[in-house]
């Protein structure tokens, strides 16, 4: 097997074990971010369709949107019935106007936001909702922060880097900072912020594999690998039942606004003066820059994240990457997709 074909199976095998032990969001999370009588649901970045089949029943429609091939083969096998599409958050493969709802699920920090909400208002309807959530382990108890402390590779040497946590405190204080929604102004109005607590029952093993998703981990060498789940075995067993069970805090964390009303829209000309505070509707060309998740350059302050070179998008794509264009199915982000959790 060569080294790409390696890459390959471990990836792909991540995106199984994600879709195994990642959390899917609560009830009450749901109730709150999805709108009454919601007709279409566009789930973006929806990875292997966590929060992909949290909607069905709640929306009438539901369209998937994933740009790694590995995680929408998931998707696409454990969620029937939905329509999966490769597309970005930059770049929606879906026409103006077209959904009632856009949600993007622990995946808003891969996005870049001057150029996704605009392309988020564009196909949303108007007064349509968008809603952004985050799940994953209730930081707010210590033993649960040090789990990010003990899974980071290097945490117990004595070089560990400024920029990385050193204590719960900090741990929090960085997912504050991560959890957080900006939305540029001339699009939507009313946002919102709300969280949901709820417990896991779940085994050392799950924990660790869980664990084991994120990119911190994925991109280490295989010897920090090994040491930091270890540590992180350690801790949880000494918390863990006979049976190897544990109970974990859980949270999600919502966000939602309103797609402006059509008087706030910019107009198809290119005269209108909110233009280019929305710019979603242009008279020429855009110019649009896609992020793909690498681990080819993962660093403390990157995460995993780096740009593509900048590309050209004819008017007429609707946001679509062009047939053949070198970035539209890369083989490189499934690793980036598991930054966060």
């Amino acid at each position: 097997m060569t080294a790409d074909q390696e890459q390959a199976t471990s990836f792909g095998n991540v995106a199984t074990s994600y879709d195994r032990v990642r959390p899917a969001p609560p009830a009450a999370a749901l109730d709150w971010l999805v709108p009454a009588g919601c007709g279409v649901a566009v789930d973006l970045a929806a990875g292997t369709g966590l929060f992909t089949r949290a909607l069905l029943g709640r929306a009438a429609r539901v369209v998937a949107v994933e740009p790694d091939q590995r995680m929408r083969d998931v998707l696409a096998e454990r969620s029937p019935g939905v329509d999966v599409r490769t597309g970005w958050g930059e770049a929606i493969p879906l026409p103006d106007a077209s959904a009632d709802a856009v949600f993007v699920s622990t995946a808003w920090h891969w996005l870049d936001p001057a150029r996704a909400v605009p392309e988020i208002a564009r196909v949303l309807k108007p007064a349509g909702r968008l809603g952004v959530i985050w799940t994953s382990r209730d930081r707010a108890e210590d033993w649960v922060a040090e789990l990010d402390l003990l899974r980071a590779p290097g945490a117990a040497d004595a070089g560990t880097g400024a920029a990385e946590p050193r204590t719960a405190a900090q741990v929090r204080a960085r997912l504050d900072r991560h959890h957080t929604v900006t939305l540029p102004s001339g699009a939507f109005r009313g946002l919102e912020a709300e969280s949901f607590r709820f417990t896991r029952t779940i085994s050392v093993d799950d924990v660790l594999e869980w664990l084991a998703t994120s990119s911190g981990v994925i991109t280490a060498a295989p010897a920090e690998q090994t040491a930091a789940l270890a540590r992180c075995r350690t801790a949880l067993s000494a918390r863990a039942d006979g049976a190897g069970l544990l109970t974990m805090p859980m949270r999600s964390w919502c966000w939602r606004a309103q797609r402006l009303l059509p008087r706030w829209l910019p107009s198809r000309t290119g005269n209108d003066e909110n233009e280019s505070a929305v710019g979603w509707q242009v008279a020429v060309p855009p110019t649009i820059s896609v992020w793909e998740r690498s681990t080819g350059a993962h660093t403390a302050t990157g995460r995993g994240i780096r740009h593509s070179r900048r590309i050209t998008v004819p008017r007429t794509t609707r946001g679509c990457l062009p047939t053949g264009h070198p970035n539209r199915n890369r083989p490189d982000r499934a690793a980036g997709a598991t930054a966060s959790g």
